[in-house]
Parts: C-alpha cells; sequence; structure tokens
C-alpha cells in the first residue's frame, strides 16, 4: 500500500485530504484499454469529468487549487500514466482561460472541459524554439475584426483530438517576449492542420499542427495584445508543480513494486531485502520520494497562500521531482533484474513514462536556469 502519512504534513487541511481519498476511489475505478490512445483519451476525459474530479481544473473566478491538482496528479500518475495525462491537459489547456479569459469566454469553455465533455490542449512549443517562448515565429496579423494565424505548433499534447487550443502567436507589439499574445482556437476553423501525428516510446496523443492562414475572431484573444508571453508563464507557474507531481506518483508506483519485489523474491532462502545493498536502494529510494513530495507541496501551499509568483519553487519541485523520479524507477527495474525490463511490466512502464517529464514544460537545464537567476536576484537585494 502506498504511504500517504503526507497527508498529515501542515501544508492540507481536510478538504485536502478528503479530495485525495475521491482521487484515490475514482482512480482504483478507472478501466483503461491501452490498445488505443486516442480513443482511450476521450474515454479518460469523459470518466473523469463524470467523476467530478475534472472540476477541479478550471475555475470561474480565477484561481486554482494547486494542491488539489497536485495531489490528483500524483494519485493518477501512480496507477495510470495515460489517467494522469487526460486530467492535467484538462488543466494545461484551459489555465489560460480560467485565468485571464472573459466572463464570455469562461462560460463557453470551462462547463465543457470540467464536463468532460470537451477535451482542451496547450499550444505553445514550435519546431525551432523548444523551451524558448520569446523565440516563437508563428504569426497573427490582424485583419479588420480577426487575427490570421500563420505557422506551426508542435509536441502539442492532445493535438488532433482536442476540441479547443489555447494557442500562442507573435502580434508584434514589441521585439521578444512582449510580442506574442493569447487566443482560443478549435480545430474546425478553416486552415486548421493536423500535419503530423508525433509517436513516443509512452504512447499519448501528440502533433505537429500547420496553421494556413487561419481566421480566428479578434473576441477569442485571451488578456489585451502582447500579453501571451506573461500569459504562458503565469499558467506554467501553475502547472510545473503539477508536473513534478506526477513524477512523484510514478515514483511512489516504482517503490510500492520495489518493496513488494525485495519481500516476496527469495535468494539464498532469503528474502531479497535482507541484503544491505538492497536496504541501501529502498533507503535511497524512499528519501527521494519524501523530499520531492516537500518541494511539491511546499510550492503548491505557496501558490494556494496568495504567492503572485512562485517561479522558483515551481522550478525546484520540478527538477528535483522529476530527476529524482527518473532515478527511482531505474532503481526498481534494477532491483526487478531480467523482469524489470520486461514489456507489460508496472516498472517497465514506468521507465517509459517518467522521461518526458523532465522535458515538457521545461526542461531540466531550463528549471536550473530559472532557479540560479532567482538566487543571483536575491543575493542582489532583489526580490
Amino acid at each position: 500500500m502506498s504511504d500517504k502519512s503526507f497527508l498529515q504534513w501542515p501544508f492540507f487541511e481536510a478538504e485536502h485530504r478528503d479530495w485525495a481519498a475521491r482521487a484515490e476511489e475514482v482512480a482504483s475505478g478507472l478501466e483503461i484499454d491501452h490498445a488505443d490512445t486516442d480513443a482511450a483519451c476521450r474515454g479518460l476525459v469523459r470518466a473523469l469529468g463524470e467523476s467530478g474530479l475534472l472540476q477541479a481544473t478550471a475555475s470561474e473566478e480565477g484561481a486554482l487549487d494547486v494542491r488539489k491538482l497536485c495531489l490528483a496528479r500524483e494519485t493518477l500518475a501512480r496507477h495510470d500514466g495515460l489517467a494522469d495525462f487526460s486530467f492535467a491537459m484538462q488543466g494545461l489547456g484551459t489555465g489560460a482561460i480560467s485565468l485571464f479569459g472573459t466572463k464570455e469566454q469562461k462560460a463557453r469553455w470551462l462547463p465543457l472541459t470540467r464536463a468532460g465533455k470537451a477535451i482542451s490542449a496547450f499550444a505553445l512549443t514550435e519546431p525551432q524554439s523548444g523551451s524558448d517562448v520569446a523565440n516563437s515565429t508563428m504569426t497573427a496579423t490582424r485583419d479588420g475584426d480577426h487575427y490570421v494565424l500563420s505557422g506551426e505548433k508542435t509536441w502539442i499534447s492532445n493535438g488532433g483530438i482536442a476540441d479547443v487550443y489555447t494557442l500562442f502567436a507573435r502580434t508584434g507589439e514589441a521585439p521578444g517576449a512582449k510580442g506574442l499574445s493569447a487566443f482560443i482556437v478549435t480545430p474546425d476553423m478553416e486552415g486548421f492542420e493536423v500535419a503530423e501525428r508525433l509517436e513516443t516510446i509512452a504512447p499519448h496523443p501528440l502533433a505537429r499542427l500547420r496553421f494556413n492562414d487561419v481566421r480566428v475572431p479578434a473576441s477569442a484573444m485571451l488578456g489585451a495584445p502582447g500579453e501571451g508571453f506573461r500569459i504562458s508563464m503565469s499558467v506554467l507557474d501553475v502547472f510545473r508543480s503539477t508536473v513534478a507531481a506526477a513524477a512523484l506518483g510514478f515514483a511512489r508506483r516504482a517503490l510500492d513494486e520495489a518493496l513488494a519485489r525485495v519481500s516476496q523474491r527469495h535468494v539464498q532462502d532469503a528474502p531479497l531485502f535482507d541484503l544491505q545493498m538492497v536496504q541501501g536502494h529502498i533507503a535511497e529510494m524512499a528519501l527521494d520520494v519524501d523530499a520531492s513530495a516537500l518541494l511539491i507541496y511546499r510550492a503548491a501551499w505557496a501558490k494556494d497562500s496568495g504567492a503572485p509568483r512562485i517561479s522558483r519553487e515551481a522550478a525546484m519541485a520540478k527538477l528535483y521531482a522529476t530527476d529524482q523520479a527518473q532515478q527511482v524507477i531505474d532503481k526498481a527495474v534494477q532491483l526487478f533484474g531480467g523482469d524489470g525490463v520486461r514489456s507489460g511490466m508496472a516498472v517497465e512502464r514506468l521507465y517509459r513514462e517518467i522521461r518526458a517529464l523532465r522535458i515538457y514544460e521545461g526542461a531540466s537545464d531550463v528549471q536550473k536556469v530559472i532557479i540560479a537567476r532567482q538566487a543571483m536576484t536575491a543575493h542582489q537585494g532583489g526580490t
């Protein structure tokens, strides 16, 4: 049984413990057919909507309970990576609408995404820019009451199955980061094209999207012209902590699997756990899990307590939790021996699932830059 003692930490209130119990109940009852990834994700979004868990992914008031998001992602990831993915993208895809949308935009989309009746996506990454968001080249040119979108986005989660996309493009108010704006885009708009579906080691719906002079009403803009970079960073500020929580869920599952293995597997008529080297591995795994949880729920608590930005805390949580989850899972694979790389084994699946988390929503090296710059700013007397 996975450790739940962390729920008694002072980061949480009674409603969060109740929420964690509900998330566990829902996650335990999900039925997932991995043979068809698109169909599985569509079914998961419907099921999560019906369960009520997706209520936490959006808010008309503009404030999201980050601790609830993290607890849900940790729990779902511990059970199944696609379940976590489906939940997470409903939040990330509509995060900008929750935080910056008009009343009309929120009323149009948030009831649908929270109910699991519409699938959402976050279209930020471009082929040549990657993590360098300020270097985006996709354009949005004003034409009367519309903007005309031209360019490509890539590695877009839910690309090809989403009903609504939050998309970022250059409107040119200023060079670099200050010249980007955010839009709500739907796939039925003329010129919207799924140029390529992308296959990865852990199958998820991913695509490269092409926009061939797509006309978007000016009313579809989120926030004001030129605010796109600030909007995207504000959304990532919230959801980077939840990526760390998903990694923590994977790590907890790996530790659980490893504990079961070393207690049941015998070497020379004694449990594998009796070997001091094995105990050393287990100790390191347990330490990494708890240290990750502390960083994650510190960041989530800080945001929920009113901190305007938690870039440093979220970067630390994402960097540490994703990197250490990789190590925890690797140790679990090692403890399983040959069975650890056998297709269909839980630890083999976790080994494939974890790697992408160290890349998306800001690669590990990007998180290091954020942390270092914040440390220097503090050293020089900034805030």
